[in-house]
């Protein structure tokens, strides 16, 4: 795993520490190929340099965000963007997470994607991928 990625998830609280080693390791685990960095502050895996994956520490718990996820039609995914495309779950306990169901959501986020690499380049426009 990237190092950041470890001092960021060193650096939260018990609890939060917890949920996000799991989360890296699974995300790590599942998407071969992809690379993995603090980005705007939080960790973040890329596949050929679009974002699909990250998470971050916030006052309602640690948010797993799929930047593509609006469009994998998934009910725990409830949290969506009104923006862009992206939509996310909170966890608040390690026991949250069900490995099945991040599992599925990581291998659609490598299916489905829209293109948030070029997004400045179009202006605020986002195109489908494959």
């Amino acid at each position: 795993m990237d190092t950041a990625i470890n001092a960021y998830n060193a650096k939260q609280t018990p609890t939060n520490k917890e949920i996000c080693n799991v989360l890296a390791s699974v995300i790590n685990g599942e998407l071969t190929g992809t690379e993995s960095k603090i980005w705007h502050g939080h960790p973040v895996w890329f596949l050929n340099g679009n974002p699909i994956v990250g998470y971050s520490i916030q006052k309602a718990g640690c948010r797993l965000m799929f930047w593509s996820g609006a469009d994998f039609d998934e009910e725990k995914l409830n949290v969506k963007g009104a923006k862009f495309k992206d939509a996310s779950i909170f966890y608040t306990s390690e026991g949250q997470i069900d490995r099945e169901d991040l599992k599925r959501w990581l291998k659609k986020s490598g299916t489905i994607q829209w293109d948030y690499k070029n997004i400045v380049k179009r202006k605020g426009q986002l195109e489908r991928l494959k």
